[in-house]
């Protein structure tokens, strides 16, 4: 459950929020009509991918740590 929990917080944290959102930036640059809401989350993503997945990864490490210092 640990090892699942890094994984988990390594690819919500990198692929789908950092990667993720430079594609969204992009992809809304690059659309014919400028949306300032899709620019707006793509850059939050990217400057909270550090949080997310870091929370992403807690939520599992935590609870398998539990579970290993108990057996």
């Amino acid at each position: 459950m640990m090892i699942a929990g890094v994984v988990f917080g390594v690819y919500a944290g990198l692929w789908w929020a950092f990667i993720g959102g430079i594609v969204d930036v992009i992809s809304a640059i690059r659309a014919p009509e400028l949306v300032a809401m899709d620019v707006a989350i793509g850059v939050a993503k990217v400057m909270c991918a550090g949080v997310i997945g870091g929370v992403s990864g807690i939520i599992a490490v935590f609870p398998g740590y539990a579970l290993f210092k108990s057996a």
